[in-house]
Order: C-alpha cells, then structure tokens, then sequence
C-alpha cells in the first residue's frame, strides 16, 4: 500500500499540475488535466496527465468524427512480487508522451473510443511477478472508451499495454485495466 510520504507526494504533484495547468490553459496549450488508477497482475499504478487538443475534425459525417490530442503523463506504478517474490514490492516512475486518436461527437460531448501508441521511460527495469521489461524505453498502447459530461468532465475506462515491441528480450509485456477522470477546460 501507498505510504503516507508517497500518498502525500502525489498529492503535492497533483496540485502543482493543476496550478500549473491554470497558467497553460490561458495560453492555449494545455486543454484538460487527467487522473488514472490502473492495476494489473500483482502491480498497480497512479498516473497524471495533461492533454492539449490538435483541434483537427477527419472523417467528420453524422455528427461525429476522428480527432485527437497530445498526452503528456507522469505515473507512479507499485509492484507487490518483485523479482517473482510475493510481498516484496518494486516502485517505478514512469514519464510518457502519446498521440491518442478519438472518435467523438462533434461537439465533444457524450460517447467516444479512443486509441493511441505512446513513448515511455521508466526509472529502472520492470521485473514483477515473472513480468521482466529489458529497457527503460517501452511502449505504451491503448484502446479505450468514455463519456463526456456537459459540464466538461470525462469519465473512461482503458486496456493499457506497455511492451518494447522485442527490441530486446525478455519483454514480457505488462498489461492493466484503468480507469480515468478527466476535467477539461
């Protein structure tokens, strides 16, 4: 479980993000600011994001069309098998950058789907419950669905993938389920 100092560090991170994000929004390049919980076999993990929009409408017909944004993340994954030993935990930051496509109304609001390939760096290599990544650069994929309020929040749900697409082995890829709340401005 999250020590009182960690719990209290990603707070402090979240506030210095959402400040942040006051000033970003004023001047156009941050769009919404999002939290995620995702857990996994035997690992779970915390990520922050911010989101700028590309503001691009292909495909647009019915009401609907494919956009997308830029993510930007920092997360916080907590493994509790290190090295395939129950009860020994592994902690890992992760920073990432991914260009997610959304298929969406047109004015943004109400059912999506989304998908996007990402780049990662993580703090060390990610060995969990017979789980190893050989690099620190992985890759981060993933296919979701959500909805959007009327008064600008987003509600999601995703399966994320992170693997080095074999760049070097082991590479036994780590997989969650997340769930994400989103508040755009």
């Amino acid at each position: 479980m999250f020590s009182n100092k960690k719990i209290g560090s990603l707070l402090a991170a979240a506030v210095l993000m959402t400040a942040g994000q006051a000033f970003a929004a004023d001047n156009g390049w941050v769009d919404s600011v999002t939290f995620e919980y995702g857990t996994g076999s035997n690992v779970r993990l915390g990520r922050l994001s911010l989101q700028s929009n590309w503001d691009k409408q292909w495909f647009a017909s019915n009401g609907r069309h494919l956009g997308g944004y830029w993510d930007l993340s920092a997360a916080y994954w907590r493994g509790s098998a290190y090295r395939n030993v129950h009860g020994e935990h592994q902690n890992i930051g992760v920073i990432g950058i991914t260009p997610v496509f959304r298929y969406q109304r047109d004015d943004k609001l109400g059912w999506y789907v989304e998908g996007g390939v990402g780049a990662n760096l993580f703090s060390e290599l990610y060995n969990n419950s017979d789980n190893q990544l050989s690099t620190a650069f992985q890759f981060g994929d993933h296919l979701g669905i959500g909805y959007v309020t009327h008064d600008k929040w987003d509600f999601g749900l995703k399966i994320q993938h992170y693997s080095n697409a074999s760049i070097k082995k082991p590479n036994s890829g780590v997989n969650f389920l997340v769930a994400q709340v989103r508040y755009q401005f």
